[in-house]
């Protein structure tokens, strides 16, 4: 039998590999905190992921050079992810300092290389994580943190080291390792942060510090960073309204200013909150078409109520914000932030509480439709939307302080191997 000729890359098959996935790793940083992904749609998408990297591996020298031609700046996610995949996935140690070199010089190069080191598998770091939790720059040291966190690898007494390092972005990575690590042995140094001359270390303590089991100076801290407009105020709210009395929840969010920002952090904050007290207000900002999706999203992480499937929405009105934009000649071309979300039908709504509402008592945190428990979180991680899955990872933790938060970023086949073991929740 005569052999077959050997197959060669056809470039323009190559070249399609890398720019799917590129396109692929874009989409799945939106959908990992998208209002009506769930964790079956990711795993389709990471599938895809996989075929074009995959194709690429096959590829050899020509899909590297071809991941090589799209790195060219201003460097976005995806170029850097695929290349830095390939990478680590060859043992290429060459090309890998490079990449490192790249996001030394282009911060905004470093979050495509994380997810890089989140994608592949344990075995593909090994002697890797190591080497950059060993190195005097601060950015390598910080990626290696990362790459510890998202495979729930403890890296000991580096953490602790980092945490009191002369560099604050490397500071702020390591006190977010901390939360989600569990490390209650730093729990004294956390108090300490808290007072850190920078904001985005001030933030990340108090976040650990509250993982850990600290209720009162690090929501306090949560607090105050909720307070004034910055970078962290919507996280800390939602940090601080997780673990929040009813009392000390309605406080905070009555200081949200009457700007359209504050009122639109309130409506979500009510959510966070989970009271139930608040459904009849939330009703009301169902009227408002620039509340109206985040109000009715709030109700369904208090309450449960899908919606979409009750038949509990309807078509959006004239005025949405969304309609507005897709009007010719009309130069606001930013995404729609409420896009997945179902516009409220605010009489079916209403009707739809006042044969429910008896079911969820005011003053009682309440997560989709249920006190939260650890068997109705891990169950929301099975199957709920990812927004809801990310704080219901919190809420475990919450219920159990110091131990380690699931990654809901992570590839959807070690979501749902760790999901599936007994032991993971």
């Amino acid at each position: 039998m005569t052999p077959l000729p050997p197959r060669f890359p056809i470039p323009a098959i190559v070249d399609q590999h890398v720019e799917v996935a590129m396109h692929l790793h874009g989409t799945r940083q939106v959908l990992l905190d998208a209002p009506h992904a769930r964790l079956h749609q990711l795993a389709r998408l990471d599938e895809r992921m996989l075929a074009h990297l995959d194709g690429l591996m096959l590829a050899g020298v020509a899909g590297q050079r071809a991941s090589d031609a799209a790195l060219v700046p201003p460097f976005g996610g995806g170029e850097v992810f695929v290349a830095t995949v390939l990478a680590l996935e060859a043992r290429d140690a060459a090309r890998l300092e490079r990449l490192l070199a790249v996001a030394e010089a282009a911060p905004d190069a470093t979050p495509g290389l994380v997810a890089a080191f989140e994608w592949v598998s344990p075995q593909q770091l090994r002697g890797v994580t190591k080497a950059l939790l060993d190195s005097p720059v601060p950015l390598r040291r910080a990626v290696g943190l990362q790459a510890c966190a998202a495979h729930q690898v403890d890296p000991g007494a580096v953490l602790s080291a980092a945490c009191q390092d002369a560099d604050a972005s490397l500071r702020a990575v390591a006190w977010r390792v901390v939360g989600v690590l569990g490390r209650t042995d730093l729990l004294p140094a956390a108090f300490l942060a808290l007072t850190d001359e920078a904001p985005t270390v001030r933030f990340e303590a108090a976040r650990a510090g509250v993982r850990l089991g600290d209720q009162e100076a690090a929501p306090a801290a949560l607090r105050a960073v909720a307070e004034v407009t910055g970078p962290h105020r919507e996280a800390a709210l939602t940090a601080f309204l997780l673990q929040a009395s009813p009392a000390d929840a309605h406080a905070l969010l009555k200081t949200l200013p009457a700007d359209p920002a504050g009122e639109r952090l309130r409506v979500r904050g009510a959510g966070w909150s989970g009271d139930p007290v608040y459904v009849p207000w939330l009703l009301q900002q169902m009227a408002s078409p620039a509340l109206a999706r985040v109000a009715g999203e709030a109700l369904s992480l208090i309450a449960g109520v899908d919606l979409a499937d009750l038949d509990l929405d309807g078509p959006a009105p004239d005025a949405s914000p969304s309609a507005a934009n897709e009007e010719p000649g009309d130069d606001d071309v930013t995404l729609d932030a409420d896009e997945s979300l179902p516009w409220p039908h605010i009489e079916r709504v209403a009707l739809w509480w006042q044969a429910h509402g008896a079911r969820f008592p005011a003053g009682t945190r309440h997560f989709v439709g249920q006190v939260p428990s650890k068997a109705s979180l891990a169950a929301e991680l099975a199957g709920g939307v990812q927004r809801h899955r990310v704080l219901a990872a919190d809420l475990l933790v919450l219920l159990q302080p110091g131990s380690r938060l699931f990654n809901t970023a992570a590839p959807s086949h070690r979501q749902q191997r760790l999901l599936a073991a007994p032991s993971a929740m």
